[in-house]
């Protein structure tokens, strides 16, 4: 009987694992909702009172993503505010519901990529993770690979779509 070869291992594919960049990537979640008066209406008195009071300290290791359920007219003043409260304790803050900061966080992380490692390789994006990596993720990570790689994938190394190649010149 013949030994088993694993092709896909063997093969000049590199598999890259967007998840990986936010692995250890923890997102928390301010509803501005919480500190106006009947979840509507911005009274400034009383909205600085609730920032002063509240307990910043819960979002020390991770990010803080600032939004309103509600349909309330929230001035731009409000966000700064929560900004200058939530500054040093917090990796960052950042503005939308915890989808769009993780998009957010993922940009961060791929622009401090050397996406220069790919040059001319044939290049897999992971399809399948355990956390819902959000399709604009893709898109960016595709915008930075397809300068370098000589081919982009999508899927698993068994299974792929292929998405670009670079023209032969």
């Amino acid at each position: 009987m013949s030994e088993i070869v694993n092709k896909i291992k063997q093969s000049k594919l590199e598999t890259i694992d967007l998840e990986k960049l936010a692995a250890d990537v923890k997102v928390y979640e301010l509803d501005l909702k919480d500190f106006l008066f009947k979840e509507m209406i911005l009274k400034e008195a009383e909205f600085r009172e609730k920032m002063e009071a509240h307990d910043w300290s819960q979002y020390e290791d991770g990010y803080l993503t600032v939004y309103c359920s509600t349909d309330a007219i929230i001035p731009k003043w409000a966000y700064m505010l929560v900004v200058q409260h939530a500054k040093d304790h917090t990796k960052d803050v950042l503005s939308g519901t915890k989808r769009e900061a993780l998009s957010q966080i993922f940009r961060q992380k791929m622009d401090q990529t050397d996406w220069q490692q790919y040059e001319d390789r044939f290049v897999l994006l992971k399809g399948c993770s355990k956390m819902d990596v959000p399709p604009d993720v893709y898109m960016y990570a595709t915008k930075k690979l397809m300068p370098h790689v000589k081919k982009l994938m999508y899927g698993e190394a068994c299974s792929n779509v292929p998405i670009y190649r670079k023209k032969r010149s």
